[in-house]
Order: structure tokens, then C-alpha cells, then sequence
């Protein structure tokens, strides 16, 4: 290994690759459709790569921006984003990534918040600052991504430009501040992640080691800043042709196309997106030889994902469901092969979603739910394995806190001497083989009048109606004694048009609920045309939009 890894600095892995296999190439990046309708594709190698990093990394330097400047970075997926990112990590600025997919009200906020000192933005981006400047006060450093118009500031091409010389990387210790990475907000407003150096530099060891990714490895990342762990890992990444925020809709033929040519080997993204490839490789006849690893996260996958995954992979391939949050990631990784064998039978009856084992350097336990703070560790919190709890992680891939916010820090973490545990807000339990059963978020849990309702176990019941395309339980009334609604999503062309059609179909469910006693005290069946989804992956069910729906429906 290149003396380059001994800095704490998450860039040195691009440049340790770079000096040791600088042809490789890292980033096969789309220009656009051809007469043909083929996606056509230009390679960079990891020294063009590096390169262009070192050049960024000047310009911002130049402009101002530097060790500790905390740099709002709003650009889509591409090689200016790979460029810039790690230009950033080089000098030693924290980066700020916000997903604008989480609505104007929830990204100003969240702006105002973090308090950027440099924004590196597409045109789109800079022109928000100019109509709601009170949100960008702290702003002193701008880039513009792309043609600028009525705002000052140079423009990418202008800080490019120069300087060819190789840019020491900025040391930095591992508890140093790498990045703040905000969270979907499915269950509030997005908050801000504080990533140190340390922290990026596990997830990397985690995940390279855990799945046995290796350099000649080809990574297709259908979650756009998965992309960054691939460059890390030093294996090439082929950046996908589709919108980022609308993964359940992507177009299969622009994903199917670059992953035969360039022998993608591994693809990490959600359960909608490798439904939607999955079922139109299935119509299609079309099979995967390459692929020998796909990563689905994001919300719980069904035996329906894997089974198709199974019939498309080669032998010696696998898909893999690891757990994790934006706040701590990877917790657990169990493989489809296992799920399909032993677990998914145990899911349709209403168990819980296996997520596997804890990954090395991952302490897991099941704590009893309470939604007060808890601040000190005690061994007296565990529950037994097979009682449902909320689940807590420590590790060197768990995250410390948010940026300023206290309150939801101290709702989240807890303290056992100089570590830190990190309330997942799931709830789940452990069976006998130290797997790990996902039964849905803490905050979605219904308590009615005799027991409480865990979301994930009691949909899992009403998705075996082959009518049914999801389901969502949730709560109305007050909290102590709230009363059960399954909502559900028809699958296409079998939404009830006709009262006697509706009531039919509900008296199915009814039905099918009737035989477990985790769902037979469930009397309230509502169809919904459509669910609200999180944009991040298109999987999370927003199920408190769905609360206030079904409470309008429902007195």
C-alpha cells in the first residue's frame, strides 16, 4: 500500500490508487443518447481522475475555500461531482450533501441550519440564493457549476484552470470532520449527519472487506453516492443513465446496456429500482453473467426481488440485503440465498424482515422501546433475544451525532464512557442465531388498547393477497389506545372501481388477517391508488401522509 493510505484524509485513496494504477479506468460517465437510441459513454482513468481533483482542488483553494470550510456541494451525479467531492476532501473541507429531492421547505431549512461558507452549485442552486437570501447569509464562497447568470463568483471551467501540479493532500486526523450528510427525513425534518475521517475510512474497510469487492471489480452504483465508494475501493465505476430521484422508474434498457459492455461485476441500489430491472429482465429473457453481487438497501426486500435476482444471476452470483442507516452503515448483511432458504417463509407469516448478521467491529443489541432519552448505557436496557425491542449499534462506522441539534442527538445516542450507541429508531429482535429481524420503525409502531402493532410483520400478512402490491398499518386515534387501518395498494389494473368490488376485497383481507393473531384484531381495510414514497429510494412508505389520509376517511 502506497505510503499515500497513511493520511486519515478519505482522498489519499483515490490518489494511493492513481500512483499504483493510473490506466485504470474509474468512471465510465453517459453523454447522452445516441441516433440508435444506445446510451454512448466516455471513460476517465483514476490519474485524469485524480488530476482533475488536484486542479478543482487549487481553484477552491485560490477562491478561499479551505481545511474546515464547510462547502454546500449541489451537483448531479457525474464526474464533476466525483471531481469535486474529493477536491474537497483533498483540502480538508467538510462537505454538506442535501438531497433537493426532500422539497424546497425541507432543503432551505436545512441550508439555514448548516450554515454553509461555500456553495459549488449548478445554476439552479445559485439562483434559489438569490430569492431566498436570508437562508444563504453565511455564504462567502460561490462556483457555479455551469453557465452563471446574475450572481458573481467564478464558474467551474474559471477555477480549473492552471495549475498542474500534483496537490499534497491536506493531513487530517480520523476525528476530523469529513462531511455532513443529511438523512431522508421519513420520519421528520431531514438532519444533518456529522461524518468524520475516521468514520468514511471504515465504511470503506467495511464494505470492501465484508462483500470481498476487489480492484478488478466493476461497480454499477444506481444510488448515486455509492459512486464514492466505488472510486475509494479502487474498482471502475459505471455511472448509471437515469434520474437519481426516481430509482422505481428508471428506464431498464439504460441500465441493461452499459452493465453487458463494460462486465459490470457488482451494483449496489433499492428494492424499486431492482424491481423494475428485475421483472423487465424476467419478461425479457435477459440474464446477468457478469453481475456476481447486488446490494439492495434502502427499505425492506421481498422474497418476489430475490427470487428474480436468483433466476438472473450466474451460479457463483448472490445478492446481499445489508441494514444500515445514513447514520450508521453497514450494520448487518445476510445474503438472498440464506433469506430465500430459511427466513422469507418466516416473513410472510409475519416474523419480520431478516437483515442478517452484525459485521465485524459491529456490537448489535434489542433494548426496550421508550421514546424518552435514554443518556447512560446499562446492560440492565437488553431484552432476551426473540423479544421485540428497538435496535442500538456501536462501531467505528457509527456516527457520533447531529449537526446542532442537541435534542435529537440526545434522543438518538447514548453514552457507555467515551463510546457512543446509536438508537436505529427500528424495532426488531434476535433470533437464536444472532440474525437480526427488522419489524418496522419505532415511530410507525401502532399501540392499541391490548397490544402493540409492529408495521413490517402486520403487512407482511396482508401481502400475500395476490391482488395486493403493499400494504401500510397505520394508527388512529390516541396514542395509548390507537386503532388499527391497513391501507393497501392494489397492483396495476386491480384497484376496486365498483363499492361491491371494494367490499369484496376487503373482506378477503379481512380474511387473511383473521388467521394470525398478530392482525385479527384489525378491522379497517382503506385502497389507496398510490403510496407516498421517500425520494431517496423510492421504497420507504411515508406512512404518516398515509396516517392523516386515513384519518379523514376513517371516524
Amino acid at each position: 500500500m502506497s505510503d499515500l493510505r497513511k493520511s486519515s484524509n478519505i482522498a489519499s485513496y483515490l490518489t494511493a490508487v492513481a500512483e499504483r494504477a493510473p490506466a485504470r479506468a474509474a468512471v465510465f460517465y453517459p453523454l447522452g443518447r445516441e441516433r440508435s437510441g444506445r446510451v454512448s459513454y466516455r471513460a476517465l482513468t483514476f490519474q485524469q481522475l485524480d488530476e482533475e481533483s488536484d486542479r478543482l482542488a487549487y481553484g477552491l483553494k485560490k477562491i478561499g475555500i479551505g481545511r474546515g470550510s464547510r462547502a454546500l456541494l449541489m451537483v448531479p451525479p457525474g464526474v464533476d461531482f466525483l471531481a469535486l467531492t474529493f477536491a474537497l476532501f483533498k483540502i480538508g473541507a467538510v462537505l454538506i450533501l442535501i438531497d433537493p429531492g426532500m422539497g424546497k421547505s425541507n432543503l432551505l431549512h436545512c441550508i439555514k441550519e448548516v450554515e454553509p461558507e461555500a456553495l459549488v452549485a449548478v445554476p439552479l442552486a445559485h439562483a434559489l440564493k438569490k430569492l431566498y437570501r436570508k437562508y444563504f447569509t453565511t455564504v462567502h464562497y460561490t462556483v457555479t457549476v455551469g453557465r452563471r447568470w446574475f450572481w458573481g463568483g467564478p464558474t467551474l471551467a474559471q477555477i480549473r484552470g492552471g495549475d498542474e501540479r500534483r496537490l499534497p493532500v491536506e493531513p487530517v486526523s480520523s476525528e476530523d470532520p469529513a462531511a455532513i450528510l443529511f438523512t431522508t427525513g421519513s420520519t421528520g425534518i431531514p438532519k444533518g449527519v456529522l461524518y468524520l475521517h475516521g468514520m468514511l475510512d471504515a465504511q470503506v474497510k467495511a464494505i470492501q472487506g465484508h462483500f470481498q469487492i476487489r480492484e478488478d471489480d466493476v461497480g454499477l452504483p444506481a444510488f448515486a453516492p455509492f459512486a464514492l465508494f466505488c472510486i475509494a475501493m479502487g474498482t471502475t465505476c459505471v455511472l448509471p443513465y437515469m434520474d437519481p430521484t426516481r430509482p422505481a422508474e428508471v428506464e431498464p434498457r439504460n441500465i441493461l446496456g452499459p452493465i453487458q459492455d463494460y462486465r459490470v461485476t457488482y451494483s449496489f441500489g433499492s428494492p424499486a429500482f431492482w424491481n423494475r430491472v428485475g421483472q423487465y429482465c424476467v419478461d425479457h429473457h435477459v440474464r446477468l453473467p457478469s453481475v456476481k453481487k447486488v446490494l439492495l438497501a434502502g427499505a425492506p426486500v421481498s422474497g418476489v426481488v430475490l427470487g428474480r435476482l436468483k433466476a438472473l444471476l450466474p451460479d457463483d452470483g448472490e445478492s446481499y440485503t445489508p441494514y444500515g442507516a445514513t447514520e450508521a452503515l453497514p450494520v448487518t448483511s445476510i445474503a438472498g440465498s440464506e433469506l430465500l432458504a430459511e427466513t422469507v417463509p418466516l416473513s410472510n407469516q409475519g416474523a419480520g424482515i431478516c437483515v442478517g448478521r452484525a459485521l465485524p467491529g459491529v456490537t448489535l443489541k434489542i433494548i426496550k422501546i421508550v421514546d424518552e432519552v435514554i443518556p447512560e448505557w446499562s446492560e440492565g436496557l437488553v431484552l432476551p433475544d426473540g423479544e421485540i425491542g428497538e435496535i442500538v449499534v456501536k462501531g467505528a462506522v457509527v456516527t457520533r451525532e447531529y449537526y446542532k441539534r442537541k435534542e435529537q442527538t440526545a434522543l438518538a445516542k447514548i453514552r457507555e464512557g467515551d463510546q457512543i450507541w446509536h438508537r436505529m429508531g427500528d424495532a426488531g429482535h434476535l433470533d437464536n442465531e444472532g440474525r437480526l429481524w427488522f419489524c418496522g420503525r419505532k415511530a410507525h409502531r401502532v399501540v392499541a388498547q391490548t397490544k402493540t402493532l409492529f408495521t413490517v410483520q402486520c403487512e407482511a400478512i396482508f401481502n400475500q393477497h395476490p391482488d395486493v402490491f403493499r400494504s401500510a398499518l397505520v394508527g388512529i386515534g390516541p396514542r395509548s389506545s390507537q386503532r388499527p387501518v391497513i391501507i393497501v395498494e392494489p397492483k396495476s389494473g386491480k384497484v376496486p372501481t365498483r363499492v361491491k368490488d371494494a367490499e369484496r376485497f376487503a373482506q378477503e383481507l379481512l380474511d387473511l388477517g383473521s388467521r394470525s393473531e398478530l392482525t385479527r384484531d384489525i378491522k379497517d381495510i382503506l385502497f389507496h391508488p398510490g403510496f407516498p414514497v421517500d425520494f431517496r429510494h423510492n421504497a420507504k412508505i411515508i406512512r404518516e401522509k398515509l396516517a392523516v389520509w386515513a384519518e379523514d376517511r376513517i371516524r
